[in-house]
């Protein structure tokens, strides 16, 4: 029997205009534009951490809580839509949710006092919790959610990326409300794709693994590892500007390498979109997780021009393919996208926790107690993805 097989559900009728097939490409790519969009300053932290610091005059730490803040409110969001996800009429939530995003966007700029930008970056994230949270319970109702999540993460390393390259070059000639203006800009975008995605119903999918009661016992673990791996991740990346500057790299060559590297990312979901869950998942994380260590460990000589490229280029890569698979582990547990939604709330108590304790271990003139933060945190979370990866690898 296949993994998903998709179920008629009358209730939802044919739309009246063309929509992308359910479980198609198209429909991926729309369906990570929408995800996206709540959670975009997370791709380009580090040019919004530089930028608020460069254009706005805050300090390191102030930017850092303000990026943290940002990503808590997706947190809250995100954990509303776990008790709605199976009632709400997602296409409304999701239409009233990005134009929200885009009127606070278009206000923060005016704000020049850190604590009210921390309070209403807290509320914007809130709202883009939200509709990142629903994003994944769609996702969750695809026949793939693996691919789709790997779509996701091609979409926001390769738009990050391209941020990141420019966004720190602009602030000097247009201020740092050149940062917000492009999350304005790609939420309106995302607003025109909307009416394009199909209903995705509770139930149009079945999933054998997913029958009965949620499996708690598999579920946690993956819950854990995910958080760790989030908050390792965005913990240094959210500095990784600030580091190369330390380390003697000039801003215009470390904001080009961190966004190349961003783009070298993409190869990672492209292998997560291209195999799936053919070669399993346990595997294909051990892997991952090996790279991801080595690459961390890599920082501690960022000194040298070629291993910061190099050290970035494969975190990179190793970011945007575990966290697909870790994504889509969540996602294996139900048919509703309540676990998919579940994780997003993790996931974003993770990227919420990276800055704020990368702030606190943050010494302006030693970066080595934030690289081990990451180390060691990525060495805790390897067993604790791996044990229920392999748990269902056994069961197909």
């Amino acid at each position: 029997m296949s993994e998903t097989q998709p179920t008629m559900n009358a209730a939802y009728p044919t739309r009246r205009w063309p929509v992308a097939a359910p479980d198609g490409l198209v429909a991926a790519f729309l369906l990570a534009f929408l995800a996206t969009a709540g959670l975009f300053y997370v791709n380009i932290m580090a040019a919004l951490v530089s930028g608020l610091v460069e254009g706005l005059g805050l300090t390191a730490r102030e930017a850092g809580f303000v990026g943290s803040a940002n990503t808590y409110g997706a947190a809250v969001g995100a954990l509303v839509v776990v008790f709605m996800v199976k009632r709400v009429a997602w296409r409304p939530v999701a239409l009233a949710a990005l134009t929200l995003l885009i009127v606070i966007d278009l206000f923060s700029p005016s704000i020049s006092h850190a604590p009210l930008l921390i309070a209403v970056r807290f509320i914007h994230g809130c709202i883009g919790g939200l509709l990142v949270g629903l994003s994944f319970a769609l996702i969750a109702r695809t026949a793939s959610p693996d691919r789709t999540f790997g779509m996701l993460l091609i979409v926001q390393f390769g738009l990050g990326g391209l941020a990141t390259m420019t966004l720190p070059k602009l602030v000097p000639a247009f201020g740092h409300q050149i940062l917000f203006w492009s999350l304005a800009a790609f939420s309106f975008v995302t607003l025109l794709m909307v009416p394009f995605l199909h209903d995705y119903p509770v139930g149009r999918l079945q999933r054998p693994i997913a029958k009965g009661p949620v499996r708690w016992r598999l579920l946690l673990p993956t819950l854990a590892a995910l958080f760790l791996f989030q908050a390792a991740n965005m913990g240094l990346f959210a500095f990784i500007l600030d580091l190369a500057k330390h380390a003697g790299i000039g801003l215009d060559d470390a904001s080009t390498a961190v966004g190349l590297s961003t783009w070298v990312g993409i190869s990672g979901s492209l292998l997560v979109v291209m195999f799936g869950t053919a070669l399993g998942r346990c595997w294909p994380l051990f892997a991952g997780m090996l790279l991801t260590l080595v690459g961390t460990v890599a920082f501690h000589w960022s000194g040298l021009g070629n291993v910061y490229l190099l050290a970035n280029c494969v975190t990179s890569i190793t970011w945007a393919f575990v966290v697909s698979y870790l994504l889509g582990l969540c996602a294996a547990f139900d048919t509703t996208g309540r676990t998919a939604a579940i994780g997003g709330f993790v996931s974003k108590m993770g990227l919420a926790s990276g800055p704020l304790m990368g702030a606190l271990f943050l010494d302006q003139n030693n970066y080595a107690p934030l690289i081990n933060m990451a180390v060691v945190a990525f060495a805790i979370c390897t067993p604790l993805m791996l044990y229920p990866a392999r748990m269902l690898d056994a069961e197909h």
